[in-house]
C-alpha cells in the first residue's frame, strides 16, 4: 500500500496547496470510489483517499506531509552524492574539505523557511532535559552519555523541522 497522501488524492507534492484544492481532490476521489455507489465503488481507494484527506486537510498538516514526502524521496534516491560545485568538474573528483561549510552557511535560511518555532521548542526540551540530567546525576559516568544522547536526539529529530536544501 502506498502511504503518499498526495498521490492518493492525485495532487502534486507541494506544500503550498490550498484548502480548496485538497477538498476538491478529495471530493472528486470520494464521489468516484464511495462504497455506496451502485457499482460498489472501490473501498480500498476510498479508504486511502479518506486517510490522505485527513492528513492534508490543514496547512500545517500539509507542510508536515510534504516534509515526510521529501524525506522519503531523499531516502529512495540511489545516488546521494553531493552535487559538484562547478558543472565542469568530473563526478569522480573528491569533495573539497570545505564543502560541509556550505551546509552550515545555509542552515539559517533552512531554519527560517522550515518550522523555526517547533525547532526552538525541541531545542528547549533537549536543553532542559540535559540540565535536569546534570542536576540529578552529577559526576556519574551516565551523565555525559545521557547528555550526548539528548544532543543526538535533537540532531536526528530536528532535521524534520528544517526546510529542504535548495538544490533539491
Amino acid at each position: 500500500m502506498n502511504d503518499d497522501p498526495f498521490e492518493a488524492l492525485g495532487l502534486p507534492a507541494r506544500p503550498d496547496l490550498t484548502d480548496e484544492q485538497v477538498r476538491a481532490a478529495w471530493h472528486h476521489v470520494a464521489t468516484a470510489t464511495h462504497p455506496d455507489r451502485p457499482d460498489g465503488g472501490n473501498l480500498a481507494r476510498y479508504t486511502a483517499a479518506s486517510a490522505a484527506y485527513a492528513q492534508l486537510r490543514t496547512p500545517w498538516a500539509r507542510s508536515e506531509a510534504y516534509a515526510d514526502h521529501a524525506e522519503r524521496a531523499d531516502s529512495q534516491e540511489p545516488d546521494t552524492a553531493p552535487l559538484p560545485l562547478v558543472p565542469d568538474e568530473p563526478p569522480d573528483r573528491p569533495v573539497p574539505p570545505w564543502y560541509p561549510l556550505i551546509a552550515v552557511a545555509r542552515l539559517p535560511a533552512r531554519i527560517r523557511r522550515g518550522r523555526p518555532l517547533r525547532l526552538l521548542i525541541r531545542a528547549a526540551v533537549a536543553a532542559a532535559l540535559a540540565l535536569a540530567v546534570l542536576q540529578l546525576i552529577p559526576g556519574t559516568p551516565a551523565a555525559p552519555a545521557d547528555v550526548a544522547g539528548l544532543i543526538w536526539w535533537f540532531l536526528l529529530t530536528g532535521r524534520r523541522d528544517l526546510a529542504p536544501p535548495p538544490e533539491r
